[in-house]
């Protein structure tokens, strides 16, 4: 392991999702993992609450305390609070390590505007970041997938994570052809939780839909507990797993329909390429009951869900982490920022 005076020690690695933030430390690998929820007083705009102990406040929380997601759509649209929670993500992975600061590199989805991008820059150095690199998050799951992203052969992902859909084809350590849809586990989320209150007259939050969505599969039936949209009690309900696939249609049938407009660009002898080795799904999404299934069939290719699929865009952003000397040779000013 490197020493405590290495830069190695202290480079960072962000997958900075919409639902969950991962950071990877150099050396150490994953030692965070928490949801991208901050608590912060209304009447202050203090920052009350991060990670676990703010998600356990959703929905809890009185007037003048705001639980609330700092990104919408994998991009940042609270910037006092997305600055905030990685102020305290990067020190609760650094603990003890106060006088020096990190050189980071944050995740982002491959659509992403250069206004941004310049956010993600900008609140990462701010949040005490000594350099700031970005990197797609399509390459980044390619990579922590283990898939052999710098060989003459094309590779393809799909990325589910909380608020987009990542999909991109690689070769030779390039992204030939990507497409980025926000659509995807929240989406999936909001869909479920739209069905019950039309169908059953029942208010849920956003935990107890995605409850529904993780139940998938294992039952026929799936019990829910809400508000009664009329009498404002308590209400019980049942809903069968043939409900909920077809409440989700809508979202599931925009991820394949990206997923098959991506090889209308896709070159042939890449297309040859993933037709033999297969679609590999990443993000939390891949986990959907039955999703790769119907991968298959929409598609008429293989489909192999990654070994570890939460993790894959940290695992490798981490790797990433060990090409950081070379890349930041050419920069001169310390507080560079520059994308991978």
């Amino acid at each position: 392991m490197a020493t405590s005076t290495s830069f190695s020690s202290r480079d960072i690695g962000i997958d900075l999702g919409t639902a969950n933030t991962l950071v990877y430390v150099r050396g150490r690998g994953v030692v965070l993992n928490e949801p991208s929820v901050v608590a912060v007083d209304a009447r202050t705009g203090r920052v009350l609450a991060v990670g676990h102990e703010a998600k356990d406040a959703v929905g809890r929380t009185p007037g003048s305390i705001t639980a609330l997601r700092p990104l919408k759509d994998g991009v940042i649209s609270d910037y006092d609070a997305a600055e905030g929670m990685l102020r305290h993500f990067i020190r609760k992975a650094r603990p003890g390590r106060r006088g020096r600061n990190p050189r980071v590199i944050v995740c982002v989805p491959s659509g992403v505007t250069g206004v941004e991008r310049r956010a993600v820059l900008q609140t990462a150095a701010r949040a005490g970041a000594k350099s700031v690199h970005l990197v797609e998050e399509p390459m980044a799951a390619a990579i922590g997938a283990g898939l052999p992203v710098h060989e003459a052969r094309g590779s393809m992902v799909v990325d589910i994570g909380g608020g987009s859909t990542e999909i991109a084809v690689i070769s030779l350590g390039g992204v030939v052809t990507a497409r980025s849809v926000r659509v995807a586990g929240d989406s999936l989320d909001a869909a479920i939780a739209t069905h019950v209150e039309k169908e059953h007259s029942i208010a849920v939050g956003e935990r107890t839909a995605e409850h529904i969505k993780m139940a998938l599969g294992n039952a026929t039936t799936i019990p829910v507990r809400g508000r009664d949209r009329t009498t404002g009690l308590p209400a019980f309900a049942e809903l069968s797993t043939d409900a909920v696939v077809e409440a989700i249609e809508a979202p599931v049938r925009t991820i394949i329909d990206a997923v098959a407009s991506t090889f209308d660009e896709c070159p042939p002898e890449l297309y040859s390429d993933i037709m033999e080795r297969g679609i590999v799904l990443t993000g939390g999404g891949a986990l959907l009951h039955g999703l790769d299934q119907r991968l298959v069939e929409e598609t008429g290719m293989p489909v192999i869900v990654a070994d570890d699929p939460l993790d894959c865009v940290a695992l490798g952003t981490g790797r990433c982490l060990e090409e950081l000397d070379r890349l930041e040779r050419p920069f001169s000013t310390p507080a560079n920022a520059a994308a991978i």
